[in-house]
């Protein structure tokens, strides 16, 4: 567990494909179901603090505790996975701290020294997300996502339906 953020409870991956990315996860390392969102809509999106269009898509399974994501931008917006692939990588982006109380860790991150890389809220009030830049370290970005409202009750379905998994369905179109 980090003492700063808490416990990790995602591993994001940047892939070029994610419909092979779930094949490979569900029939490979037999981890799943995905429930895969081919449209993700981010509201109030921005990289490095200005507005950006991203467009992206989403896969989300549980290996356990840990939330699997794998995500696949569709454009060429301005954005961390934009920038993760240009630099010649694929994989693991970045590891997700999760939280009920947003505004409170934000101001104590922010205190300590830490800046935003991009932000945007997904599911509605409740939502929002921050990745937290990493130029000190290279690699993997670590993002804070608030899940007190419909995405941490999706979150907690998807770990839910993981448990109990028998390997049908192993991609599930959201």
């Amino acid at each position: 567990m980090s003492r700063i953020f808490g416990p990790i409870r995602q591993n994001g991956y940047v892939v070029h494909d994610v419909e092979a990315a779930m094949r490979h996860w569900t029939a490979v390392l037999g981890v799943g179901p995905f429930f895969y969102f081919e449209k993700v809509a981010i509201q109030d999106f921005r990289h490095r603090g200005a507005p950006s269009p991203l467009s992206v898509s989403i896969a989300l399974a549980n290996s356990g505790p840990l939330q699997i994501e794998l995500i696949q931008q569709r454009n060429g917006a301005p954005s961390a996975y934009r920038d993760f692939l240009a630099a010649g990588h694929e994989g693991l982006q970045h590891v997700a701290c999760w939280t009920k109380s947003f505004d409170e860790d934000m101001e104590r991150i922010l205190k300590l020294g830490y800046e935003v890389e991009q932000s945007g809220t997904i599911g509605g009030p409740n939502g929002r997300f921050v990745y937290l830049r990493s130029e000190g370290h290279p690699g993997t970005m670590v993002e804070l996502s608030e899940v007190s409202g419909a995405k941490g009750r999706l979150f907690e379905h998807i770990a839910e339906v993981a448990r109990t998994w028998d390997g049908s369905q192993p991609i599930r179109r959201m």
